[in-house]
């Protein structure tokens, strides 16, 4: 296998000067002078992209609805095994009961 010439090699003290100089670990100076050609040309020789077509024309996002606030008594135990899992403790909540809904049949809405 040839040796890319783009590869740069940082030690770990190196790398960390390079993100607390600019923020990322990314050229993004670098990738702003790319031309469309370049960046597909790029992603063609990209092994993991591989045969991999997408028809961006048929994409859609659809923006989650928003929560509800709800005030609800759980037991002592289930609430601190959730807090106990750190930031987004609720998310974690709402996904049980999300697939909860899911397994007995219930649609989302």
């Amino acid at each position: 296998m040839a040796k890319k010439k783009h590869t740069v090699r940082y030690t770990a003290k190196g790398l960390d000067q390079v993100v607390a100089r600019s923020g990322t670990r990314s050229n993004w100076r670098k990738a702003a002078k790319l031309t469309r050609r370049e960046i597909e040309a790029a992603a063609a020789f990209d092994p993991d992209e591989a045969g991999m077509v997408i028809d961006w024309s048929k994409v859609t996002a659809d923006m989650p609805k928003p929560k509800v606030a709800l005030n609800m008594r759980v037991d002592r135990d289930v609430l601190d095994y959730f807090r106990r899992q750190g930031r987004g403790y609720q998310t974690k909540i709402n996904a049980v009961l999300r697939s909860y809904v899911e397994q007995a049949g219930g649609r989302r809405a």
